[in-house]
C-alpha cells in the first residue's frame, strides 16, 4: 500500500500572467498532519482547490488516495473532507439542519445520518446547541460545525483551509484541539494551510513554505528550525542615522563573521551564544555612538526560517496581499465564463 496519499508532480496553476503555484512536488504521508505555511496569496488555497478538484491546474498534477485529480475527480470528492476559508454553512438554518443537508448529499439517510450528526456534535461540543440557528453562534463555534460537518462521510483526508483565520487566541487553541484529536481518534490525513506560525508548529507533523507559489523548504518544525544555527539577536537603534549604522552592522559582522540584516525596522543578528555576545554588542554600539533602544534574543523560529528563506518576515504580507486580490478577481472572471 501506497504510504503517501497526496502526491504531487509540478503542480502548477496560472490565472493569466499570475503563477499562482509554481511547480510544487509534495508527498503527504498517510495519518500525518501537514501544514502549507506562507503569508496571504501565496498560494496556498489554490493548491487545496486542485488537490480537492475545485480547480484545473494549468500543468502538472496530483494523485490523492491514489487518484488523478485530472481523471478521478469524482472518486476524490468522495474521500476527501473540506473546510473552506470563507464559511459556506446557512445562518438561517439550525447546526443539525446544516449537517442533514450535508449528509444527505453524500447519500446518507435516516437513523445512520441522525446517529453521525448527534456524535460529531458531542465530539466538537456543539450538542446543546444543534436546534439553534446559525446566525447566533460565534464564530468559533461556526468554525467547529464546518469541521464536524466535513467529517461526516469519513473522508480519509482532511483539507483545513486557514481553519484559524479571525479566531480569537483562546477558540484557535480550542480548534487545535479538535484538529489533533481528529487525526489521532480517526487516523485522518490531514493538509492545512495557515499563516499563524504558532499554528504550524503546534500542530504539523510536517511544515511546507511555501512563498510566491513556490515551495522553499519541508521538513519538521524542528528541522526547519535547525536550518538557523545558533540565537537570533533583534536589535532597535533609537535614532536611525544609515551612516552610524552602516558602521554599527560593519562591526557586527566581523564580530559574528555573519551579515546582519533589517527587517521591519529591526536588526536581526544570528549568533552561537546570544548571552556572551550581547555585552560586545553593546559595546560596539557606544564605539560608534549608536543607541539601543531594545534587545532581545530568542532560539530561531519558523518565522526566522521564512525571512532566511524569503528575505522578509512572514507577518510582513503587504505585498502578498495585492497577489491575492488579482488571483481572487480572476477566479471569479473565471467562473463567470
Amino acid at each position: 500500500m501506497n504510504t503517501f496519499v497526496v502526491e504531487t508532480s509540478n503542480l502548477t496553476k496560472k490565472f493569466g500572467d499570475l503563477v499562482a503555484v509554481d511547480h510544487i512536488n509534495l508527498k503527504i504521508r498517510r495519518g500525518e498532519i501537514f501544514g502549507l505555511l506562507g503569508p496571504n496569496g501565496a498560494g496556498k488555497t489554490t493548491t487545496i482547490h486542485m488537490l480537492a478538484t475545485i480547480l484545473k491546474p494549468t500543468s502538472g498534477t496530483a494523485f490523492v488516495m491514489g487518484h488523478n485529480i485530472l481523471k478521478e475527480a469524482g472518486k476524490i470528492r468522495q474521500k476527501i473532507g473540506i473546510v473552506f476559508q470563507d464559511t459556506t454553512i446557512d445562518r438561517n438554518l439550525t447546526g443539525f439542519e446544516n449537517m442533514w443537508v450535508y449528509g444527505r448529499l453524500y447519500g446518507l439517510s435516516g437513523g445512520v445520518l441522525k446517529e453521525k450528526i448527534e456524535r460529531l456534535l458531542r465530539f466538537v461540543e456543539l450538542d446543546k446547541w444543534r436546534d439553534v440557528a446559525i446566525r447566533k453562534y460565534s464564530g468559533g463555534m461556526v468554525r467547529r460545525l464546518e469541521i464536524a460537518r466535513s467529517l461526516l462521510h469519513e473522508p480519509e483526508v482532511l483539507f483545513l483551509d486557514e481553519p484559524t483565520l479571525g479566531l480569537d487566541p483562546h477558540t484557535r487553541v480550542h480548534i487545535w484541539d479538535y484538529i489533533k484529536r481528529i487525526a489521532r481518534e480517526q487516523n485522518i490525513t490531514i493538509l492545512l494551510t495557515t499563516h499563524y506560525l504558532e499554528e504550524a508548529d503546534m500542530l504539523c507533523e510536517r511544515v511546507a513554505i511555501i512563498d510566491y507559489g513556490k515551495i522553499k523548504a519541508i521538513g519538521s518544525p524542528e528541522e526547519l528550525k535547525e536550518m538557523i544555527s545558533g540565537d537570533i539577536v533583534y536589535i532597535k537603534i533609537k535614532k536611525k542615522d544609515p551612516v552610524l549604522i552602516k558602521k554599527f552592522t560593519s562591526l557586527i559582522e566581523n564580530l559574528v563573521g555573519r551579515q546582519p540584516r533589517f527587517t521591519n525596522g529591526t536588526l536581526i543578528i544570528n549568533v552561537s551564544d546570544a548571552p556572551s555576545t550581547i555585552p560586545r554588542i553593546f559595546e560596539l554600539a557606544n564605539s560608534v555612538g549608536v543607541v539601543i533602544s531594545e534587545l532581545r534574543y530568542s532560539r530561531p523560529s519558523l518565522n526566522d526560517v521564512f525571512i532566511k528563506l524569503t528575505g522578509r518576515s512572514l507577518r510582513d504580507e503587504s505585498g502578498s496581499w495585492m497577489n491575492m486580490m488579482q488571483m481572487r478577481m480572476m477566479m471569479r472572471r473565471r467562473r463567470m465564463r
